[in-house]
């Protein structure tokens, strides 16, 4: 017997009670679901069918993939996007966008009525412009977001469970499926990353009243007012704005036609130009993104923040508050690198200052302070970028020599190179305020460099070496005239435009004749020294320890270019910084202290080489240095293109005088090695035996080795006093001694002894050949031909000459009067004997 039977299951007691009347007929009340459910009526559970999406036409440009949000109040393009597809002119917009992470963006403007193609309709569409990561193309691959107001101007019905949507225009209608387009498969995890990847854009209007709104803007214009410092000679402000706005730098002796021109240029151009921080774009992340590539097995470090006193917190907040309002750096707090702030004085160069005591000493004068980040951890594990930088050098004689300049700087050049997302977060900072990362490409990073050179580069590729040279964010624009230089700034500026770089107002000086380019003056004239340097060596006290002497050192070594023999100079005091040697300021150190302060003040203007001239190379070796000059001769007049020397080490100091003077022409073709290989060569020497020496089978290994090295170079050696274009008589220094006694004057001394003592030795022309090269005009042909057969066989080394004979020896050439000695003291002597005349001349020879 069953007990207990639930009231309300009054149909299964029946059942249990009469189950074995298997006929009786009896009704079973059921609920309306499990009705349903038996009924096979009820609703079917769906997933999520995946986001709407339509393909639309632009212009000429399809795209694939365009989101339909309901969620998003403004329809939504990226700025690089905008940018592929040349849309209108950007109009400035006072709205923010709240981001599906709650992170509050500002857009770059609004384009508006872009004529965005659906099917057979044309919708007239607004787009909210706005900066974002660069989009990779993939299954997300979703560039343009369609948000309520596409939605109410096309009245489009979107029905979810079967995927269609409906758009009407009039009496016409278009259905089209929106979820075919999707993503397939669709599981939970897409799901995340899709919601993930959506925009939610709020717009929330400015709600401040009018009165405080203009008070803001006023202080704004305050505050962001450039300053106008005092410019140098020959430079002079103009502005592009009235009311003296937007001020720029150019050439004070331009003429007033001129100055028209080129403000009609930097007017039309102006966009290229920043005079504020805000007003930096950041380059296309099409164009460059910095990447931070770590080595395999990096763990990342996390470091504490380092302590500061209240005057450094103010510089450290000024600095962040300016970075974040210009969108540079933005809070993060779930990094797993973190890098320590560092506050460090910005010094201006060194100056020389007297002490308490009334002593000159060099110092480094503080003009303010600059925010650092520590990235040492990170860079240790950063792998090394090996971009090249140029060669300052060959930079400044491509530049040199033109008639008019632009000289053009990047407005913090870093910070308008985007980082990449994935990398952006390696970059973050901790400080009083909070933890931040960069957006854009900071200071401080190993490989921020070769990125920021690969970028200009990358911009600039077509123009680079023919009407302009890049330095890092230093650009010079160059021309021969005003007009060629002005169409070369306008190409420049309208790359800039293109490509979102901005230049500095301050740092740009337009149509100068001179400017100070990577330490050096650059003009029509050449290349100098920086006069403010140089002033400031040549106040600098003499050293006093081994440090003071490097630093002299290097600020003079800088200018070395220009400095004939600086290693032979310098000799006294580079010994002073060897290992273990005991600082004693002598005599010959003070003396080359002033000698190298007074050839620097006094330094020569180096010209560019002229490459369709030949080059000529002046060797010189003393007993611990070799020096060499690189010059060129222009309408017959000679100019130094470069100063180059090398002290010489232990070994080389016992060479032999042929092989120092070998070994300063092997220094000097190596130095010069990208000058001179594939051009002509002549080589100065006061050692004219390395003419015959490159021609000997017979030398030491150490100079065929070196001879061998010279076989790649068109090379022509002469002697050295060739070189100071002197056609004078070089038997002026052939020492022809008197072999008359003293005696008293005798008026009717015969005429043919005059004869004799005017007589030139018998090797006159051959010398003054091989010192100028130059023959006698005139001689005939033949002559000439003869002459040049036996003079190949001399060689003038002041103030002798030799013959290279058959047996491999050089035989000096002597004078006739010599002759006579020699036979006399070889037959007459107290070695001599009465010998035949074979005998004798062997015994000479």
């Amino acid at each position: 017997m069953i007990k207990q039977v639930p009231a309300y299951a009054k149909f299964l007691k029946d059942l249990c009670t009469v189950k074995r009347r298997i006929k009786l007929s009896k009704k079973a009340f059921l609920t309306e679901q499990v009705s349903a459910i038996i009924e096979n009526k009820a609703m079917v559970k769906y997933k999520d069918p995946g986001c709407p999406t339509i393909s639309v036409q632009i212009g000429d440009s399809f795209v694939e993939r365009a989101l339909l949000d309901l969620g998003a109040s403004v329809n939504l393009l990226p700025y690089s996007i905008y940018k592929q597809l040349g849309l209108g002119e950007l109009k400035a917009t006072t709205i923010t966008l709240s981001l599906a992470d709650h992170s509050i963006k500002v857009p770059r403007g609004v384009v508006e009525d872009v004529l965005v193609q659906v099917e057979k309709f044309y919708y007239p569409v607004d787009f909210v412009v706005l900066d974002t990561e660069p989009l990779k193309k993939g299954r997300n691959y979703v560039p343009i977001i369609l948000g309520r107001p596409f939605l109410a101007i096309a009245n489009a019905l979107i029905n979810c469970r079967n995927g269609l949507m409906q758009l009407s225009f009039g009496n016409m209608t278009v259905e089209m499926n929106v979820f075919n387009l999707c993503k397939q498969p669709m599981d939970h995890d897409d799901v995340e990353n899709e919601e993930a990847c959506l925009i939610e854009a709020l717009v929330q209007e400015h709600t401040e009243n009018v009165e405080n709104d203009e008070e803001s803007k006023n202080e704004e214009v305050e505050i962001s007012k450039p300053e106008l410092k005092p410019l140098p000679h020959g430079l002079k402000y103009v502005y592009l704005e009235k009311n003296e706005e937007k001020p720029m730098v150019i050439s004070a002796t331009l003429t007033e036609e001129q100055e028209m021109k080129l403000l009609e240029v930097l007017k039309e151009n102006k966009r290229a130009i920043g005079w504020s921080i805000s007003d930096l774009k950041g380059i296309n992340p099409l164009i460059c993104t910095h990447h931070i590539y770590l080595e395999e097995n990096a763990k990342p470090v996390r470091q504490p923040q380092r302590r500061l006193n209240p005057l450094m917190q103010d510089v450290v907040r000024n600095e962040v508050l300016k970075l974040l309002d210009a969108g540079i750096i933005y809070p993060i707090s779930d990094s797993s690198w973190v890098s320590p702030t560092q506050v460090v004085p910005k010094k201006s160069g060194i100056t020389v200052m007297k002490n308490d005591e009334g002593e000159l000493i060099p110092t480094r004068l503080t003009t303010g302070w600059r925010v650092c980040i520590d990235f040492r951890k990170l860079n240790a594990v950063t792998k090394k970028d090996h971009f090249p930088l140029p060669f300052l050098d060959q930079v400044l004689e491509r530049v040199a020599g033109h008639d008019y300049y632009c000289f053009l700087d990047g407005y913090s050049g870093y910070f308008q190179i985007a980082i990449a997302l994935e990398d952006q977060e390696k970059t973050t900072f901790t400080c009083p305020f909070g933890t931040y990362a960069y957006r854009r490409m900071p200071f401080g990073l190993c490989n921020a460099p070769a990125t920021f050179q690969r970028c200009m580069l990358s911009i600039f590729s077509d123009i680079v070496e023919r009407i302009m040279e890049v330095f890092m964010d230093d650009l010079t624009i160059y021309g021969k005239t005003f007009d060629d230089c002005l169409l070369n700034l306008k190409k420049v500026l309208k790359m800039c435009i293109a490509n979102d770089l901005v230049l500095n107002w301050e740092k740009c000086h337009f149509m100068a004749t001179s400017r100070v380019v990577l330490g050096h003056i650059i003009s029509k004239e050449g290349i100098q020294v920086d006069p403010a340097k140089i002033e400031l060596i040549s106040k600098l006290p003499s050293p006093t320890t081994v440090k003071e002497v490097r630093q002299f050192l290097g600020h003079a070594g800088f200018y070395r270019r220009f400095i004939q023999d600086f290693s032979k100079i310098a000799q006294p005091l580079c010994a002073l910084l060897l290992k273990d040697a005991e600082f004693i300021w002598t005599k010959a150190c003070q003396e080359a202290f002033k000698r190298l302060k007074s050839l620097l003040t006094t330094a020569p203007i180096v010209r560019s080489p002229n490459w369709s001239l030949p080059f000529e190379l002046i060797c010189d070796a003393s007993d611990y240095a070799v020096g060499d000059v690189l010059g060129q001769r222009e309408d017959g007049k000679p100019y130094v293109v470069y100063y180059a020397s090398k002290t010489l080490n232990d070994a080389q100091k016992n060479y032999t005088t042929t092989e120092k003077e070998l070994l300063t022409v092997v220094f000097a073709l190596d130095k010069f090695r990208n000058y001179l290989l594939g051009t002509s060569i002549v080589i100065f020497t006061d050692h004219s035996a390395l003419k015959y020496l490159l021609n000997k089978k017979d030398a030491k290994a150490r100079l065929i080795r070196w001879i061998l090295l010279l076989q790649e170079f068109n090379i022509q050696i002469k002697d050295k006093q060739g070189v100071e274009n002197v056609v004078a008589d070089h038997l002026s220094r052939v020492k022809v001694e008197s072999h008359f006694e003293e005696a008293q004057i005798n008026d009717e001394f015969p005429d043919d002894a005059l004869c004799v003592v005017e007589k030139l030795p018998w090797f006159a022309n051959i010398v003054n050949y091989l010192a100028t090269g130059e023959l006698p005009s005139e001689w005939n042909m033949e002559t000439k031909k003869y002459f040049l057969s036996r003079a190949k066989h001399y060689a003038w080394d002041d103030p002798y000459l030799y013959k290279f004979c058959p047996d491999q020896i050089m035989w000096r050439c002597v004078l006739e009067d010599e002759q006579q000695d020699i036979l006399r003291m070889c037959h007459e002597g107290a070695c001599g004997g009465h010998f035949a005349s074979r005998k004798t001349s062997a015994k000479i020879l």
